[in-house]
């Protein structure tokens, strides 16, 4: 079962953030000795109560991550640009491609045991009867919505690329919809989690997603690093909901009334084109034109794999929602 022990170090990318943090205190568990990157000047709320190794650095900055790897028996990379609009995709490529193939060569370099890739269910295919996909199921570059998805998906077919052609000893995790507690900024998941919490969605479109608790997220990750297959991805998920029933498991929970407007797609695109328009002045958009590209289609997956040979068993999503809730009112953001 890989540990670190012995003064043998294991770096973590993206610690700072949501998914990281929680991989970082389930590692740190498990007897880990942590080694974070970390950006100069980066917000460092997420890491109170982790006793780790600090190294700045930065995925755009490639000596920075020779710095960060050397020494290191395991990598775990989680850091990525998560956002569903950006004004500039190229930053975002540059982080979540560029930026990966930099760490792996790093890792290769230094001779590094095993190594997690965090990429995500935006890298694989969807079922076109709105059915559970998986890891086999069909995908192409061309059906890839958004520069994000885009993003995620190079960056999986670069890792794949350096396990077969250099002997890259990587496992391949594709968590889901992530929620749950330290979702600082927060996410794009997590924001319509805590803007259903505070009564404000008044309704929904015909999709679905993957709902997943992060801190399952997090076992997902260190049961692929102690028993994953080199080359293999396994999906991190556990309940597909309609967003109709995920809506009313967050008013449940929140103690308000279920939206029951039902929208149809087509008549909100001038309201996402005028959102994007908006957020080139700084205006978070509300709805994208990727959001309803995405909208079309229900992200269900199946998490067959993870729990057959890795062991991952997830909690039901209802829980899930219950601890992002909680979180979110006493961080203040969604009223009590």
């Amino acid at each position: 079962m890989p540990t670190s022990p012995n003064g043998e170090t294991t770096l973590l990318t993206g610690a700072t953030g949501f998914v990281g943090s929680a991989v970082a205190r389930n590692l740190a568990a498990r007897g880990h000795r942590l080694r974070l990157l970390v950006r100069a000047g980066s917000d460092q709320r997420n890491l109170t109560g982790i006793e780790a190794e600090l190294a700045e650095g930065d995925l755009r900055e490639p000596r920075s991550l020779a710095a960060a790897v050397a020494g290191c028996r395991y990598v775990v990379h989680v850091a990525a640009d998560y956002r569903i609009w950006v004004p500039d995709p190229g930053a975002m490529i540059a982080a979540n491609v560029a930026g990966t193939t930099a760490l792996m060569e790093a890792a290769l370099a230094a001779g590094v045991e095993r190594v997690v890739h965090c990429s995500s269910v935006a890298a694989l295919g969807l079922d076109p009867n709105g059915g559970e996909a998986d890891e086999n199921t069909r995908v192409t570059a061309e059906a890839i919505v958004g520069v994000y998805k885009r993003s995620k998906y190079q960056a999986e077919q670069a890792v794949l690329r350096l396990v077969r052609e250099r002997g890259l000893p990587a496992v391949i995790v594709n968590p889901a919809g992530p929620v749950g507690p330290r979702d600082i900024k927060p996410t794009p998941t997590g924001r319509m989690i805590a803007d259903a919490a505070a009564g404000r969605i008044p309704a929904y479109v015909d999709t679905g997603l993957n709902i997943v608790h992060v801190d399952d997220v997090a076992e997902g990750h260190a049961l692929a690093l102690e028993r994953g297959r080199i080359g293999e991805r396994y999906i991190l998920g556990s309940e597909n909901l309609l967003l109709r029933d995920l809506l009313s498991i967050v008013a449940e929970e929140a103690g308000r009334k279920p939206p029951r407007i039902a929208l149809p797609v087509a008549p909100l695109w001038p309201f996402a084109i005028a959102s994007e328009l908006l957020a080139r002045f700084g205006v978070e958009p509300m709805v994208t034109r990727d959001h309803l590209r995405m909208a079309r289609k229900k992200m269900f997956f199946s998490s067959a794999k993870a729990m057959r040979e890795l062991g991952y068993a997830p909690r039901p999503a209802r829980l899930a929602v219950r601890d992002a809730i909680a979180w979110f009112r006493a961080a203040g953001m969604v009223p009590a």
